[in-house]
């Protein structure tokens, strides 16, 4: 998720151990352990597009990194920092801290290396999106309460509530897929997989995309009192030797698609000149991705795939996904 909302529920991990003397200094090694994950970021190339993909939400990330992580946020803070604690104790709260920050990415659906080194398996519970002020808010304030006043019920009152909302995602994400299959069915389809995920900032609005035959079918579901549907498109599934028929099977480019295709859980498609993540798009029952590669024939057997990433939310898909929110394009799912 966001930094910010990161940060917020290490800081509350961090506070409900913490003495009232001790609590702002815990509130500010768990805040900043909980976000130091994310640093992975930094692991890039300048010749190897792809390699961001492979390393965010990798070894940082794992349960069985949390000790060792925790330790070195904490060694590097326990310097820097003008605080009162020991270094257990600041290494407790760096603990607790970055604990919080992987299980909290699983629950989007981006995909995290939870069981790293034993598997490369991305855990996405598809329960929150990336980014969503109804969580983070109100548990921002009661992080900040529980800082001012040094009373860790506070931070226990802020965890209670992120429970309680990735709860409710759960539950909505149920809805959802019930849904989603009820849409399936009516096509007369079977899909071979469907994959339901949060649009953005919000659970009422969801995005179903199943398999099916040689295409992606993409939908919006909104969960409201009743669910519905907002209908939207299909695409035809890549396939190499008819997309990309000139492709060497052993230059770099291919092997960078296969990279590709494991960090997309394998939702590609060929779209407008590309080879497209299904998975995202700005609205959520649109076939209009977020990112993708483009594969150059012309370039060496060495050389790597050109990635592009596209997130501007025009006035044209800002009107169309306020009207999905307000249910204004969606309809009752068909009988």
């Amino acid at each position: 998720m966001d930094p910010i909302s990161q940060g917020a529920i290490a800081a509350a991990a961090a506070q409900t151990r913490a003495r009232r003397e001790q609590m702002i200094a815990f509130t500010w090694f768990g805040a900043l352990a909980g976000m130091a994950p994310d640093l992975d970021v930094l692991i890039q190339s300048p010749t190897d597009p792809l390699l961001f993909l492979e390393f965010h939400r990798h070894f940082t990330h794992a349960i069985v990194f949390i000790p060792v992580g925790a330790l070195i946020v904490a060694g590097a803070l326990f310097k820097i920092l003008r605080h009162p604690l020991n270094f257990r104790q600041a290494y407790l709260a760096c603990l607790l801290g970055y604990a919080t920050h992987a299980l909290l990415d699983a629950c989007t659906s981006y995909g995290t290396q939870l069981f790293w080194p034993f598997s490369n398996m991305r855990v996405s519970w598809n329960n929150v999106s990336v980014v969503d002020p109804l969580f983070t808010l109100p548990l921002l304030a009661l992080v900040v309460t529980a800082a001012l006043r040094k009373a860790p019920k506070f931070a226990v009152m802020g965890l209670i509530w992120a429970v309680t909302y990735l709860s409710f995602g759960a539950v909505q994400l149920h809805r959802a897929t019930a849904a989603a299959e009820a849409l399936a069915e009516s096509r007369g389809h079977t899909p071979h997989r469907l994959t339901m995920k949060p649009s953005f900032a919000n659970l009422l609005i969801w995005k179903s995309i199943y398999e099916f035959e040689d295409a992606y079918y993409v939908d919006g579901i909104r969960t409201g009192f009743t669910p519905s549907v907002c209908v939207g498109q299909h695409v035809e599934k890549l396939h190499l030797p008819t997309h990309l028929p000139d492709l060497q099977a052993d230059s770099q480019q291919a092997r960078d698609i296969e990279r590709f295709r494991w960090f997309s859980d394998d939702y590609l498609a060929y779209h407008q000149g590309g080879i497209v993540d299904m998975r995202y798009s700005m609205v959520p029952n649109e076939v209009d991705p977020m990112w993708g590669v483009k594969v150059d024939s012309n370039k060496a057997d060495h050389e790597h795939v050109v990635w592009w990433s596209e997130r501007n939310m025009s006035d044209e898909k800002r009107s169309a996904f306020g009207a999905m929110l307000a249910g204004r394009s969606c309809s009752e799912l068909p009988p």
